[in-house]
């Protein structure tokens, strides 16, 4: 049976579901889902990622790595980190430019945090003969926490689900999918929560409130009828567990992806189908779902486990701190025939109405650690 008829059927038993438990099914179904039975990258697949616009990305990516176990005093042991490593090319990228670092890669475990069983496969295979051993876990939680970490995330926190509330008379109604008696699948407004006094505070006024809800509501008097709040339980989750084993065991995490750097109001969520964007509802399982990141409640979630912060700072800025425009001069001169391509990739990267702007950088750290290119 198809995911959408699950879906539908299971909906018609169960009633309508959270955009967060749809976006669990689409991508990762046992069956059905995107990454667990059909993951498609690269430009033959649905979409492509900056370490498929060029080498420079994950190159930069490395040396960042190498410059941060430098500052941490260069510690015998240390987790090299990916979490969702996608076909294994950034870290390809990665580790080839930490060579430069004498003694890093010696002391370097390299760990890919995966679990599309079809993923560690390409993973397997891109890497062999790179690193010298991979580990993989299914969760961050499950890498061990006894030395210290550096952790890399491209696109991976915009794939973790979020739910949606809509603003109503009286407070806020969340956005669900549904299923009519043909199995159709649809966005329905389901329940109410009150928000009177939000705006001063009001603890009873929000009581019931979905906490990543209620962290948004603040000042929300004068938010229009008709506006989408979104929130991530996820991700804020994970904020937690990396600002906690950071903070712990010392080191940083580098997280990359498309998403806010502010609180503000909107839609989101999308689906990636051969390069192209479609509805959600279009074809379960069969497109990746992603939505923007909410980069400070990740931020927050993490200070408040005891990490520190960089400001959140846009991509462009973040590889020409690095970099990249050097880079790509040098990868000009060494293959004149290639310097056009090169400076389309360059600009792919950095260019505002490219990836230079929408995509952010952020990163956690411990305390006295001062994180390159921030």
């Amino acid at each position: 049976m198809r995911l959408r008829d699950r879906l539908a059927r299971h909906i018609a038993q169960a009633g309508p579901i959270s955009i967060a438990d749809y976006m669990d099914h689409c991508l990762h179904d046992i069956e059905g889902g995107y990454y667990a039975a059909r993951p498609k990258l690269g430009l033959a697949g649905d979409f492509i990622t900056a370490p498929h616009v060029s080498q420079m990305f994950g190159e930069l990516l490395g040396l960042w790595a190498a410059e941060v176990w430098e500052r941490l005093g260069r510690p015998c042991r240390v987790r090299l980190v990916e979490l969702g490593p996608g076909d294994g090319v950034m870290m390809t990228d990665v580790l080839r430019a930490a060579k430069a670092a004498p003694g890093f890669l010696a002391s370097s475990e390299v760990w890919l945090v995966e679990t599309s069983a079809p993923l560690r496969v390409l993973q397997q295979n891109t890497l062999t003969g790179v690193a010298p051993s991979v580990r993989w876990a299914e969760r961050f939680a499950d890498v061990p926490a006894d030395a210290p970490l550096i952790v890399l995330a491209n696109e991976f926190l915009d794939c973790l689900p979020i739910r949606q509330a809509v603003k109503r008379e009286g407070g806020w109604a969340e956005r669900r999918v549904g299923a009519d008696e043909k199995g159709r699948l649809s966005f329905e407004l389901v329940g109410q929560w009150s928000s009177r006094g939000s705006s001063r505070g009001s603890s009873r006024a929000c009581a019931g409130l979905p906490a990543g809800l209620r962290a948004l509501l603040p000042g929300e008097a004068a938010t229009p009828l008709g506006s989408i709040l979104e929130w991530s339980d996820e991700l804020t989750a994970l904020g937690r567990t990396i600002g906690e084993v950071i903070a712990h065991v010392s080191g940083a995490a580098l997280l990359i992806d498309y998403g806010r750097d502010a609180a503000c109001c909107g839609d989101t969520l999308q689906a990636v189908r051969a390069h192209g964007k479609e509805s959600p509802m279009a074809h379960p399982g069969e497109a990746d779902l992603t939505a923007h990141v909410d980069f400070p409640a990740f931020l927050r979630a993490a200070h408040a486990a005891g990490a520190r912060t960089a400001p959140i700072i846009r991509q462009g800025d973040f590889l020409r701190a690095l970099g990249v425009e050097a880079r790509a001069a040098a990868l000009a001169g060494a293959s004149p025939e290639k310097r056009a391509l090169i400076g389309r990739q360059l600009a792919r990267l950095i260019a505002p109405d490219q990836m230079g702007e929408l995509f952010k950088a952020a990163c956690v750290h411990s305390p006295g650690l001062a994180p390159p290119g921030f």
